[in-house]
């Protein structure tokens, strides 16, 4: 019998690259845009190789593979002169060279989205929610279609939440044709918190708002002549609302209250990913 080995707590993560390519073949990726780097700061393939770690030949092979791969010259050398010549980069591999570190840099923080979000095995993976859209809406929630409903004009859209509540959305057929709903489908749905309206002690009440949300207050916030409130959720989530301090005031509004996030169907705007 094989002996049991001991869990480990060593944390998974992401690492990875980026890489140009011509065709199948690479025209480089980090280790290459380094030594165009030090080509054009130090103005000499002979000190940049230096500066790199690499013998002159290998910083030739590489800088030469390039400028053939590239279609035309990324680095060009001049002779003559007071010094003797100089190597620089042309103009196109100044431009790529940038390029490439506004891509790298958007690949790093991709994977350090990835990194932090994705790798808990005890979640799902929703790459909307890495993505986490930045929008004016205040309240993002991330869940699944459960259901859809046609009208004669207006689609209902019914959205499981990972905490077990659920959300209602009505949009017209046609944006529901543009985004390709369908059952199963992860979705975000965003909600102004003005378009939201706080209650207590609804048990027992009907109400027309077909977005009831139950949690508990979590923070206030109050301002001048508005209070933020912020409800957590029964399952998970949070909701952020906007009600006059009188409201607030008037309600009881504080941490441990049970309260009742309000909003209608058609104060919810969906998107997908593209």
């Amino acid at each position: 019998m094989l002996p049991r080995r001991r869990k480990t707590s060593r944390r998974l993560g992401l690492q990875g690259s980026v890489w140009i390519s011509v065709g199948d073949q690479q025209l480089g990726g980090s280790g290459r845009f380094d030594l165009l780097r030090a080509v054009a700061s130090e103005g000499s393939i002979t000190k940049a190789a230096k500066a790199y770690g690499i013998s002159y030949k290998a910083a030739w092979d590489a800088i030469d593979s390039m400028n053939v791969l590239a279609g035309e010259p990324l680095v060009e050398r001049s002779t003559g002169g007071r010094g003797g010549g100089s190597t620089r980069l042309t103009p196109r591999g100044q431009r790529l060279l940038e390029r490439f570190e506004q891509i790298d840099a958007a690949h790093q923080r991709f994977l350090k989205l990835l990194d932090e979000q994705s790798i808990d095995l005890d979640r799902p993976f929703s790459l909307l929610k890495v993505l986490n859209m930045k929008t004016s809406a205040r309240n993002q929630f991330v869940g699944t279609v459960s259901a859809l409903r046609a009208g004669a004009v207006n689609d209902e859209v019914e959205i499981a939440l990972p905490g077990g509540q659920r959300l209602v959305a009505v949009v017209t057929q046609a944006s529901a044709q543009a985004l390709g709903l369908r059952t199963q489908m992860t979705v975000i749905a965003l909600v102004e918190s003005s378009s939201i309206v706080v209650a207590t002690d609804l048990e027992g009440a009907r109400v027309s708002a077909r977005n009831q949300l139950a949690g508990t207050v979590g923070v206030v916030t109050p301002g001048a002549v508005n209070t933020e409130v912020v409800i957590d959720l029964d399952g998970g989530d949070q909701i952020a609302v906007i009600v006059t301090a009188g409201s607030a005031q008037a309600l009881g509004l504080r941490p441990g209250v049970r309260a009742t996030a309000l909003f209608k169907a058609t104060s919810v705007i969906l998107a997908v990913a593209a």
